[in-house]
């Protein structure tokens, strides 16, 4: 699919990895919404892109139809979905205050696994109507996993799960939606330079830099939003998971 003049959707977009695709997305051509709770970073960054920024809650289904109401109101009906938004703090199933309370699981599982489920279905229900071009394809929708996913570490067991659940839900969704002409697709990120990261000590980042096999360094946002672009534009991407992580394969802690 090409980028230029396409309507795009980016969840969390006003920060991080999310902010990388859109910022790429748009420098392409596309029509970007930044889909993100943080209201005046997202307008900010979407004034910048020539874009629109809209208050969304993942987690509502209310929130999110919304949403996608203004977006496809101001850009037409949205043919690139990336799922970028989510949380992972960790925390320990047996913690000193008792076992993990099952209202944290469920957070993580509700912002990361259904927040992108709920963009995934109506991001799908818009692009079934849009034209298809030469090769049949009506849109294409991107999720993001975690290496988290493969090889969960100890105090992961909540994001893991979650990002695991996304892992799963990419080829059955991909099979479901292919009579649509619509791709579905996931990427599994590594150790990068998101806020959350950034907020790290400088000993500590180069302490988790120096588990990374090569590149020996955090992968960068740009780096990230690179394979969205490069999912977008190679047709014969589906139902896949693409790991970007330096070889890095995650001991227990």
């Amino acid at each position: 699919m090409q980028l230029k003049d396409v309507p795009a959707v980016i969840t969390g977009g006003a920060s991080g990895l999310g902010e990388a695709a859109a910022r790429l997305l748009a420098e392409h051509g596309a029509k970007v919404a930044i889909f993100d709770v943080q209201e005046e970073k997202a307008q900010a960054i979407a004034k910048t892109l020539g874009g629109i920024a809209v208050t969304c809650d993942v987690t509502s289904a209310e929130s999110a139809e919304a949403a996608f109401a203004k977006a496809r109101a101001a850009h037409g009906p949205a043919g690139i979905a990336v799922n970028c938004a989510g949380i992972g703090v960790p925390a320990k199933i047996l913690g000193k205050e008792g076992p993990l309370s099952l209202d944290f699981f469920n957070k993580v599982i509700n912002v990361n696994l259904s927040g992108s489920f709920n963009i995934l279905r109506l991001a799908a229900a818009e692009m079934q109507e849009r034209e298809a071009n030469d090769d049949g394809e009506r849109g294409v929708i991107i999720s993001t996993a975690s290496v988290a996913a493969y090889e969960g570490q100890i105090g992961q067991a909540a994001y893991s799960a979650s990002k695991g659940g996304i892992v799963a839900m990419t080829l059955p969704a991909a099979r479901e939606l292919a009579r649509y002409g619509v791709r579905v697709l996931a990427i599994a990120p590594g150790l990068f330079m998101t806020p959350m990261m950034a907020s790290l000590p400088e000993a500590a980042q180069e302490s988790l830099a120096a588990t990374l096999p090569f590149p020996s360094r955090l992968g960068q946002p740009y780096e990230y939003a690179r394979i969205v672009k490069e999912m977008i534009e190679n047709p014969i991407m589906n139902g896949e998971v693409v790991r970007i992580d330096s070889a890095l394969r995650m001991a227990p802690k």
